[in-house]
């Protein structure tokens, strides 16, 4: 009996009879020959009918195999270079076909599809290439994101998705009813990682977070991935070193274990392989000088080439400056420093210089944005107590917050990388949707 093997293996197995279970892509040919693209899951490859070897019965099964029709083939491991699939180089002489099922008309076809019609049917279009190949740097990115953390002393610890308050802006939040107790989905898990620690040191939590943004752009979701480290005994500048190190892990490793999936989306790595420590830093003074003489000039912005509008200092930046800001670096870069009453209530503010805080946001280059978001937190309780004031939020959801201060408070720091944005930079995709299997976007809860 031929051993069961998965695509990804062939190499493994050349001049060996095999089986593969998988499903049929394409299938193309006249004549006594057909070519049969096949996937299982963890690569694709080409098998090849040939009606003298199979006869007539077998073929004539190849024959009748629909797109996505489900099969279990037989056959002979054979290399060759010009042999395409991911990983590409190796195919199957068919000795055997059995089918398991015949497919249904399949909806989506190699021709343009609507990007509604594609998200209404995403429970197939997850099967195309593209998007096998993204969902693939995902994972790559999430078993990296934790590798890195275990591995440098960090703890997970899990934070809750119910809240009764805002860790962010409080319009962006998604109300719900608990038990007649107004209570939210969470933005963040970071409050409650505060706590943590304090009884662990180093932690982070890892879990889907939630932002009611009345958006369509392509840089937003309205349920998102996020992993949220948090530091005791942390400053501004250590985060960063941690910061940066954190992401060229994380790319790094995406180029070394998912090089063929990322051939396969046609992603220019040369830039990814820039991603190493140290990443430049500038403030926000320096980044807001830098989009005045830009706007001075006339200096257009992609992808839409419009020209880019000076800043009014104390304002977030906005795609179109956060594009222009990385593309002067061959690396992402640091901007550090923002004005206090642009970020959250939490952050410390900068030592004599009260209107900024203590905070940076990592660029990724290409047009791709933030990826990071990080910044000291508050350690002293009147401080924090007037923070919470000055942005009219709820001061009794938040005393157990500020209790934190007031037993062994300690200088510390944290920061949140946004999954998806991180695997559309690394994937080289330019919306969000694509990064996660079921997107919710605005309107949008099917499938």
């Amino acid at each position: 009996m031929a051993p069961i093997i998965r695509i990804s293996d062939a190499k493994d197995y050349v001049g060996e009879i095999v089986t593969v279970r998988g499903w049929l892509k394409r299938r193309t040919g006249k004549g006594k020959i057909n070519f049969l693209r096949v996937r299982d899951g963890s690569g694709i490859f080409q098998a090849v009918a040939f009606r003298p070897n199979l006869g007539d019965e077998i073929f004539a099964r190849v024959k009748s195999l629909t797109t996505e029709s489900s099969v279990i083939l037989t056959g002979e491991i054979v290399a060759d270079e010009r042999a395409p699939g991911v990983p590409g180089g190796y195919e199957m002489d068919l000795k055997d076909v059995e089918i398991v099922q015949i497919a249904d008309d399949y909806p989506i076809t190699p021709k343009d599809h609507g990007a509604e019609f594609l998200l209404d049917n995403r429970h197939l279009w997850l099967r195309s290439d593209r998007q096998w190949a993204i969902t693939r740097v995902r994972a790559t990115v999430i078993r990296a994101i934790r590798d890195w953390l275990d591995d440098n002393g960090f703890m997970g610890v899990d934070t809750p998705i119910l809240t009764p308050a805002a860790g962010e802006g409080t319009t962006t939040l998604f109300e719900i009813d608990y038990h007649g107790t107004p209570a939210f989905l969470a933005q963040t898990g970071q409050l409650y990682n505060e706590a943590d620690i304090f009884a662990f040191g180093k932690v982070y939590c890892f879990g889907p977070t939630f932002r009611a943004e009345k958006s369509k752009t392509r840089r937003h979701l309205q349920e998102f991935w996020m992993v949220e480290p948090e530091i005791a005994f942390c400053k501004l500048e250590e985060l960063l070193e941690i910061e940066e190190q954190f992401v060229s892990y994380i790319v790094q490793t995406a180029l070394e274990r998912n090089e063929a999936e990322l051939k396969l989306l046609e992603r220019d790595t040369s830039l990814l392989a820039n991603v190493k420590p140290p990443f430049p830093r500038i403030s926000y003074d320096e980044a807001v000088e830098m989009l005045d003489e830009a706007a001075a000039q006339g200096i257009t912005v992609p992808p839409n080439n419009e020209p880019l509008q000076a800043i009014t200092w104390g304002q977030d930046f906005g795609a179109p400056q956060e594009t222009y800001i990385a593309s002067q670096f061959d690396r992402p870069v640091f901007v550090t420093h923002y004005p206090t009453i642009a970020k959250a209530f939490y952050m410390e503010p900068e030592c004599g210089r009260p209107e900024v805080c203590r905070c940076a946001d990592l660029l990724a280059p290409e047009g791709y944005g933030e990826i990071i978001g990080g910044s000291e937190r508050m350690s002293d309780p009147d401080l924090l107590v007037a923070a919470i004031e000055t942005h009219q939020l709820p001061e009794d959801a938040y005393d157990w917050y500020v209790d934190l201060r007031r037993f062994g408070s300690v200088p510390h720091s944290g920061f949140g990388l946004g999954v998806e944005r991180t695997v559309s930079w690394i994937s080289g995709i330019h919306h969000l949707r694509e990064a996660i299997a079921f997107p919710r976007v605005l309107g949008r809860l099917n499938p």
